[in-house]
């Protein structure tokens, strides 16, 4: 049984969201500020968190990167808005994915499931792959830069290795959301672009001038080697 936790400081919604993913199999915990989820992580290891943006006090925003700097855990933004400022600086957090309230039960689950699915069996990829000076280490779930270890998120290792498993294509958006992210029908490309942007900060000499991660425009990216 997975277990999902809750950040979110409306009762009556906190209280819907548990019933709704204890319906659907998964073990909830569920806490109502930014300050009792940092609590909670250091004495439980969740799963997923879904954390609300507008949170009193310290908001999601806060509380996502204070979880990033101590865990890879997958994250899942909820926000009552939908503009693309809110969506990108969610992401750009450390957030996995989000959701738009009002949501549809089902549709929650289904993204909760996609990030916790795997992309494909370990024995299908290279166990390590190395692309200038870094390394992907598969089996271990590590990618190392110069020798020293690189902090990546699930699922920014998943699109790492995805990229590093087709070196030299082009990979579109829609196929990067399938892939890593297990879902297309209801994905929005701006998780795959900043994540992208992510993973240059971490991998790349200059970030600005990307020379592993390409852009190719109007159809996706690519790693080179």
């Amino acid at each position: 049984m997975h277990h999902v936790l809750i950040v979110e400081d409306d009762e009556r919604i906190r209280t819907s969201m548990r019933l709704a993913l204890e319906d659907e199999g998964y073990a909830v915990t569920d806490v109502e500020s930014g300050e009792d989820a940092v609590a909670e992580l250091e004495s439980t290891l969740p799963d997923v968190v879904l954390i609300d943006l507008m949170l009193p006090g310290m908001d999601g925003f806060e509380t996502c990167r204070r979880l990033r700097r101590t865990s890879t855990v997958p994250v899942i933004m909820v926000t009552a808005r939908s503009d693309t400022h809110d969506v990108v600086a969610g992401l750009e957090a450390g957030a996995d994915d989000y959701v738009t309230k009002p949501f549809v039960a089902k549709e929650l689950a289904a993204r909760i499931r996609a990030l916790l699915r795997r992309v494909r069996p370990e024995d299908e990829s290279p166990s390590s792959f190395t692309f200038g000076d870094v390394t992907i280490e598969r089996d271990a779930g590590v990618v190392t830069r110069g020798g020293g270890e690189v902090h990546c998120t699930r699922t920014e290792f998943r699109l790492l290795c995805e990229l590093a498993d087709n070196a030299g294509r082009v990979l579109s958006r829609e196929h990067l959301l399938e892939r890593v992210w297990g879902y297309d029908y209801f994905g929005d490309g701006r998780l795959v672009d900043v994540h992208v942007r992510r993973l240059r900060t971490k991998v790349e000499p200059d970030p600005a001038s990307p020379r592993f991660i390409l852009t190719v425009r109007g159809m996706g990216y690519k790693l080179v080697v």
